[in-house]
């Protein structure tokens, strides 16, 4: 069984972190984490990444960016108030200087993280390199120089375990607590799992490659996290929480969203929303309100507010199955409002994620990831696979490369994985716009300057 003095551990994955440093004298340490996240470069580009609709010019719709906040700020509301039960029903967790508003800025930072491994163009831009590795020429050529377990992290890329890759990186990585690091890791696997159980929500996807599995192994050592088999954990338990404000905030927003566009109608959403709010939903209140947008707002704050307050009951409820492994399922498929958020994502999947909007931009998206791949690619393998092919139109994409990446020091043997992680850092970190610009460049669609 897991214990929370543990998994609430305030150290960080810093292995060059020198002992006795001063802490800070007015913020803990998981509000550090907080403010580290905000400030980076990573996090900073969200603001151009597709949550779910290409930006229009008028209506303004959510980014990965407003996403991640408005997620952050949910979780924070259902940490502090698990935070406040938590500490009731155990008492040394004040004693080693617990407070609720730790666990509301562990669940907070978590959630503020949740996306950043996501590549640009969303959902369609993960399946793009997953393709890319599965069926195009120059992605399916380097299946020989690499691992089986290799192979299937190339071909199944995660943004969860882009995201694990991002935070823990030596080079670039922002020095997170363990705790929100665990707190962010809803799937403690790895890609290949021999032993995986349908049943159990933390095997749905996985949260790190297999070039991490070490660095996981050190988190869970550290936290007590439990092995559940070969290589999977159990779910650090905040976990839960930050999955469910992430379901929570996507639910109701794109639907909010899709209203905005004309996509969803005001009187579809007040039928869905009333399920929620029960005799919360009072329509003639909404009358004093001038504008749709107005009444939409007072209708997903309501919304929310009572999700969180639904989650926190389950979570309470549940809190002891989690630290044991007897609980692996999504909060929000439990609570009383379950069914109604049921019928909100069928709509969704109908009316917004299969409109030509959003369809238009996964094609678009498809197009401008294999393209990069493909030229970046047929270039790496030239240089150090088919070496008799390498042309100067190869060494002028490479240039291209961020200064950092791994073209010399390789000696006799290239060692291609690494390689091609490398690679896909370069690209599933690159903002919507730069993609399709750098895709114009180097497809010579678009001169620089033009």
């Amino acid at each position: 069984m897991m214990q929370w003095e543990k998994l609430l551990n305030s150290g960080r994955f810093d292995p060059a972190k020198k002992k006795n440093v001063q802490l800070d004298a007015y913020r803990s340490e998981f509000e550090i984490d907080y403010d580290r996240i905000i400030f980076s470069a990573p996090f900073r580009n969200l603001q151009d990444k597709t949550q779910v609709f290409p930006l229009p010019e008028h209506d303004f719709v959510h980014t990965r960016l407003t996403h991640s906040l408005e997620v952050s700020s949910v979780g924070r509301s259902l940490g502090k108030s698990v935070g406040e039960y938590l500490l009731d029903k155990y008492p040394t967790l004040s004693q080693i200087g617990i407070q609720s508003s730790d666990i509301g800025a562990i669940v907070a930072a978590a959630s503020l993280t949740h996306d950043i491994g996501n590549p640009p163009y969303g959902h369609a831009g993960e399946e793009a390199i997953s393709d890319f590795f599965k069926h195009h020429e120059y992605g399916y050529i380097w299946q020989s120089h690499v691992k089986i377990n290799e192979w299937a992290d190339l071909c199944n890329f995660e943004g969860n375990a882009q995201g694990f890759r991002m935070l823990v990186s030596q080079n670039n990585g922002l020095k997170l607590s363990y705790a929100t690091l665990a707190a962010f890791t809803k799937y403690p696997r790895p890609s290949q799992v021999f032993e995986k159980d349908k049943k159990r929500r933390s095997h749905k996807k996985f949260g790190f490659f297999v070039d991490q599995v070490n660095d996981y192994t050190h988190l869970a050592n550290v936290l007590g996290l439990i092995k559940s088999n070969t290589d999977c954990w159990l779910r650090h338990p905040l976990a839960f929480l930050v999955e469910a404000a992430d379901d929570i905030c996507y639910s109701i927003i794109d639907l909010e969203d899709g209203c905005t566009l004309g996509l969803v109608s005001f009187q579809e959403i007040c039928g869905l929303l009333a399920e929620i709010l029960g005799e919360k939903f009072k329509p003639e209140k909404l009358d004093k309100y001038k504008t749709q947008t107005q009444k939409l707002a007072i209708l997903r704050a309501m919304t929310i507010g009572k999700l969180v307050d639904e989650a926190v009951v389950a979570f309470c409820q549940k809190e002891e199955e989690m630290l044991t492994g007897d609980f692996d399922k999504a909060l929000t498929d439990i609570i009383p409002s379950a069914k109604a958020l049921e019928k909100i994502s069928l709509l969704s999947v109908e009316k917004i994620y299969r409109s030509k909007p959003v369809l238009e931009k996964e094609a678009a998206g498809f197009q401008v990831l294999e393209g990069l791949l493909e030229v970046f690619s047929k270039a790496l393998n030239h240089k150090f696979y088919q070496t008799e092919l390498f042309s100067g139109r190869d060494k002028s994409i490479l240039r291209l490369l961020p200064d950092d990446f791994p073209l010399e020091g390789w000696g006799e043997k290239v060692n291609a994985y690494p390689l091609l992680r490398a690679l896909i850092d370069f690209i599933s970190g690159m903002t919507d716009k730069y993609a399709l610009a750098l895709y114009r460049k180097v497809k010579g669609i678009a001169l620089p300057g033009a």
